[in-house]
């Protein structure tokens, strides 16, 4: 597995990353424990080293599965994980659960993250989204204390606008940014991307697959259930999926070329986007695992990006990519 380094900052992970939230959370009910810990080890013998969660994410199972799986390779990866969410109330989902970044309880969300990833000090710390209710510098503030207690290595925001990002890296500096970002995703190309190369932070695209559709396995017939939360998304309706479908033509006619699924397009465009951009599909399954991996061996042309950038161009992505509600916690 080839390796990248995150920004300036010489965190070194593999080129592609296993994000693990389905496992426990959000796309139907949670996976059976012992299936997702095989497969969590089948990825670090596979060379990855690069794995993301959070505690909203079950809520706390999701960290608890992961540190139980990789607890044997501790020295060998990367585990970043995610505060911001107030998880004291009933409901706990995000979006249900309000946001709450207050240096309090983002060092209350580290010990409790600590003792579920069963680690002394945690890899990397995203602030899961940006609380409008806490500067960010006293967030990135609260972070640098955690640093210096050798408690956090490396800091990072998600889903942040270019001044949140800006302000924070000031008190303290960024190692990455996970936002969405995909063939079907590509607002963060006007001014995230550009802000983070000249701050030499690097980017983490989360739902690289576009929630599974650039898999090319999901038409307009597809159905989904109460518990899997693409259920709740404009771009998910029947309209949408089929207007969208334009975008898989497209995968597939240059994964023919290329001997290569659509899923494997999709991730060889976003690692040929910036030697620092590391993308973190989340899989359940060891199949999908091995065909996401894969993706690092596919060598998209100059031509072949010119060609895929210039058809896409001409698709417009129909359906906002959350409700609104959860929407506006993004871009802030």
């Amino acid at each position: 597995m080839q390796k990248r380094k995150l920004g300036k900052s010489n965190l070194e992970v593999s080129a592609i990353g296993l994000g693990c939230m389905g496992m426990s959370f959000s796309y139907g009910p949670p996976k059976d424990k012992t299936e997702m810990t095989a497969l969590l080890r089948a990825a670090v013998d596979r060379g990855v080293t690069f794995f993301d969660t959070t505690e909203v994410y079950g809520p706390f199972t999701n960290e608890e599965l992961v540190g139980e799986a990789l607890a044997p390779f501790r020295k060998q990866v990367v585990i970043a994980t995610k505060f911001g969410f107030d998880l004291s109330g009933s409901d706990r989902r995000p979006g249900a659960a309000g946001l709450n970044s207050r240096p309090e309880q983002i060092k209350q969300a580290v010990e409790g993250s600590l003792k579920r990833l069963k680690v002394e000090m945690i890899d990397l710390l995203y602030q899961h989204r940006v609380d409008p209710n806490v500067p960010i510098e006293d967030v990135a503030g609260a972070v640098k204390e955690l640093i210096q207690q050798g408690k956090v290595k490396h800091f990072g925001l998600s889903e942040a606008g270019v001044k949140t990002i800006r302000r924070a890296h000031a008190v303290q500096p960024l190692t990455a940014l996970q936002s969405e970002y995909s063939l079907w995703t590509r607002t963060p190309e006007k001014e995230v991307i550009p802000a983070l190369e000249e701050l030499g932070i690097g980017f983490v695209p989360y739902s690289p697959l576009g929630k599974g559709f650039l898999t090319g396995k999901i038409d307009e017939n597809a159905k989904f259930d109460s518990t899997d939360f693409r259920s709740t998304l404009p771009r998910f309706t029947p309209e949408a999926l089929k207007a969208n479908q334009a975008l898989i033509d497209l995968l597939g006619k240059i994964g023919q070329r290329k001997k290569a699924t659509p899923a494997q397009i999709a991730l060889a465009w976003l690692l040929a986007q910036k030697p620092w951009i590391v993308p973190i599909p989340g899989t359940t399954k060891l199949h999908r695992l091995d065909e996401n991996i894969g993706a690092v061996s596919v060598e998209l042309t100059p031509e072949d990006l010119r060609e895929i950038d210039t058809a896409a161009s001409k698709i417009t992505v129909q359906g906002a990519r959350y409700p609104e509600k959860l929407e506006q916690l993004t871009g802030r």
